[in-house]
């Protein structure tokens, strides 16, 4: 009999946390979960399902409108925010139930309480037992950053903002990344009036820039304002219950909500990491080699919480690579190389690869193809919003090295590319191809 009353202790119930419990269970650990807030993380509770499932209800704005040339005889439609929050709502508590069954179904203990540690190979709940566990995962993920300022009191986050009572008639969103960007185009798409303040002098960086400019002009052609250079002095509460933010270099801004999307940082507060010896670096992560463990032989961690890639299928693979590698047999190594991203803006944004610069840089010489097109569909709907399409390619080796899209179901296109980008495909390769007429993807294999 083991001298621990598990073989593997998570801290943590999301994405990350569930699949390297239920893996580790299928190999014969004896697995818990601890969890302090809902099973299933911030994707299913507070991240990438409610926000899809937003974006779905904004995108009925346009799509409505538009039907009209399409034929159909659409009356004037009201859009109720409430209606759209319960389901939305009712959906996550659904999927919880699926993720808590998943653990249930393996077998896998759930603490629905608040874990510490106290010791390299014990925790501590909030009721104060304490559990003993051969090895412990961390996989807590991140929490949302909020800038420290006069009035920063009444910002709200992504974590608040799937439950406001009522839609805001003016938001102001603080940051310009990918949850900034994502919520100004769900609002504007609601009716509320959008002005996204950013500290800095662009949105998303790290994207390619031709395809975030073409968002910037979008997005402004659709009515949302942007103020740049532009940091947070105050938020001011007015008498009827309003918001004034004040901000450097520009007038103050009346709201009804201020959303900070201002990053995300590592959830390790108070959970005694660094007091049992585990190495957190200067923004909190735990620092982790290849195989995800910590500094500590017998303390692992996947996820956000780790800092390397924020983004929900990395920390299933990355929670899947330490159950197979450590309880499995199967020793795996994640390769970070070529992860496809989105943002699901208005209209949405895929890439996989480096952009024009990052190959540029790294590569010297390089060949960049290029699509400006109106979709089909937004012809026939009068609407004059243009898709951009952009291929790099290593001039030595002609393999394709990034694909950069925006436009409608960028996404969904962009996933399959992204096998080809994956599997070092030339731009030969793609020419090779024939074209799918039409549609929108097909332009991948037309470029000259």
């Amino acid at each position: 009999m083991s001298k621990f009353d598990y073989d593997l202790f998570v801290i943590g119930a999301g994405s990350g946390g569930v699949r390297a419990s239920r893996v580790a269970a299928s190999h014969g650990a004896r697995v818990a979960v601890a969890e302090e807030h809902r099973v299933g993380g911030t994707c299913v509770i507070r991240g990438c399902v409610p926000k899809k499932l937003l974006v779905y209800g904004a995108h009925f704005a346009e799509d409505i409108h538009d039907a009209r040339q399409f034929g159909w005889d659409v009356p004037d439609c009201r859009f109720d925010w409430t209606r759209l929050r319960d389901n939305v709502l009712a959906e996550v508590s659904r999927l919880e139930g699926l993720y808590a069954q998943t653990l249930d179904n393996h077998k896998v203990a759930l603490f629905r309480t608040r874990a510490t540690l106290v010791g390299p190979q014990k925790v501590r709940l909030a009721d104060g037992q304490e559990l003993t566990s051969e090895r412990i995962l961390i996989a807590t993920g991140g929490w949302p950053f909020v800038p420290e300022f006069p009035g920063s009191e009444h910002a709200i986050t992504s974590n608040e903002v799937f439950h406001l009572q009522e839609l805001p008639k003016r938001i102001v969103i603080a940051g310009g990344g990918y949850i900034a960007n994502e919520f100004a185009g769900i609002f504007n798409e609601f009716g509320s009036k959008v002005t996204i303040v950013n500290r800095g002098d662009a949105i998303l960086r790290g994207y390619d820039e031709q395809i975030r400019d073409r968002l910037l002009q979008i997005s402004m052609t659709k009515g949302i304002e942007f103020r740049f250079n532009a940091p947070f002095q105050s938020i001011e509460k007015q008498a009827d219950g309003s918001l004034l933010v004040h901000l450097e270099n520009c007038e103050p801004i009346p709201a009804d909500a201020v959303l900070a999307a201002t990053g995300r940082v590592p959830n390790t507060r108070g959970l005694g990491l660094e007091e049992v010896g585990v190495e957190l670096d200067r923004n909190g992560a735990v620092k982790v080699d290849e195989t995800n463990q910590s500094s500590l032989e017998s303390i692992y961690a996947v996820g956000d919480v780790t800092n390397r890639i924020q983004l929900t299928p990395v920390a299933i693979r990355e929670g899947q690579a330490f159950a197979d590698s450590v309880f499995g047999g199967k020793p795996t190594i994640v390769d970070y190389s070529n992860v496809p991203s989105a943002v699901f803006s208005h209209p949405p944004i895929g890439a996989v690869g480096m952009t024009e610069a990052e190959a540029r840089n790294r590569l010297g010489s390089i060949r960049v193809y290029t699509s400006d097109f109106r979709a089909m569909k937004n012809v026939l709907a009068g609407r004059n919003e243009r898709a951009l399409y952009k291929m790099v390619v290593n001039e030595a080796t002609d393999q394709v090295v990034g694909l950069h899209m925006i436009g409608p179901d960028a996404p969904e296109i962009l996933q399959a590319a992204a096998v080809a980008v994956k599997a070092g495909l030339t731009k030969a390769d793609f020419d090779a191809t024939v074209a799918l007429h039409p549609s929108m993807a097909e332009e991948l294999v037309l470029m000259k």
